[in-house]
């Protein structure tokens, strides 16, 4: 689920809630650290269990239907289709991932059922729901793509879910891209007769990202003294308030992977801190950066210091 990307902002919000303090004592920045990324899967899990409770939703819709005298069109007459759908009820039916919202308590939709009713009424005003009801076969293949187009163009994109997923934890906000991105690989992949499991991916790639998150959070703050010495000599404008904001973290962070990760390319370092620049920081950061960290990489390849091998780590 998680991306080098991703780990590289959740390190530089910790460093920068920390304000990137040297000390031997690491243990509550990596504690908030790993906190805020697993929070992330939360997250993943809260939207499945909103798509579970949407489910529900269009049962009690199509029973209320029922329950009327005359239907007045026959997309209300197809109502069946949405809460038979067989995408939806393999996420309703896998006891795993229900097991797992409930043991985080994460089935808040029972609570903020208005959230619920809002996404519903918008599925039900959307062609997308008129084409599937009316047009659409029934089998798990349409099903899932109703799901898939459902999910990007009306749940995803949604003002007030986003609005609401940003009161609940302020770190979803920045995981909502990752998230959004994780569960429509995930629903493309699935296949009715997949395992339960296949729901549930694991956060972090491999064991090496989970090491690289915190190896870079304590090696950084370990040494912001003497990165921040180092970036200072690079240019005789320097401004210090840009060292102690945001652009000063994400240097120190990039010297770190200069000096301490040898297996991560140069290129990739810039690369990666000047998209994260762009997206965090002010609109001059990325000039700022980059024009910084091309001097001190021109530096250590003519007096080859800190020489990189390897392939390289994304």
């Amino acid at each position: 689920m998680l991306n080098r990307r991703h780990i590289r902002i959740k390190v530089m919000q910790s460093m920068y809630a920390f304000n990137g303090n040297e000390s031997d004592d690491l243990s509550k920045d990596e504690k908030f650290l790993l906190h805020s990324i697993d929070s992330m899967y939360d997250l993943y899990l809260s939207i499945l269990a909103l798509l579970t409770a949407i489910h529900k939703k269009s049962k009690d819709y199509h029973q209320k239907l029922q329950n009327k005298h005359l239907v007045s069109d026959s997309i209300e007459q197809n109502s069946s289709k949405f809460a038979e759908n067989q995408f939806l009820a393999l996420i309703s039916g896998n006891k795993m991932l229900q097991d797992a919202i409930v043991k985080r308590k994460l089935n808040y939709w029972d609570l903020d059922s208005e959230y619920v009713d809002i996404l519903f009424k918008a599925i039900l005003k959307s062609k997308i729901y008129s084409d599937y009801v009316e047009k659409n076969p029934n089998d798990f293949k349409s099903d899932k793509q109703f799901i898939l187009d459902i999910y990007t163009e009306t749940i995803a994109p949604n003002d007030k879910l986003y609005d609401y997923f940003e009161d609940k934890r302020i770190t979803w906000v920045d995981d909502l891209p990752v998230v959004n991105t994780t569960l429509v690989k995930v629903f493309r992949k699935l296949k009715n007769n997949s395992p339960e499991t296949a729901l549930l991916p694991e956060l972090y790639r491999d064991l090496d990202d989970k090491k690289f998150a915190t190896d870079l959070l304590k090696k950084t703050v370990l040494n912001a003294t003497s990165f921040g010495e180092e970036i200072a000599k690079k240019t005789t404008n320097w401004d210090s308030e840009r060292l102690a904001s945001l652009d000063g973290v994400l240097l120190k962070m990039a010297l770190c992977e200069f000096q301490k990760f040898p297996s991560i390319p140069h290129k990739v370092t810039i690369n990666e801190y000047l998209e994260i620049a762009k997206e965090y920081s002010t609109p001059k950061s990325s000039l700022f950066i980059n024009g910084i960290l091309d001097k001190i990489v021109k530096e250590y390849q003519s007096n080859n210091q800190y020489l990189k091998s390897g392939r390289g780590l994304m």
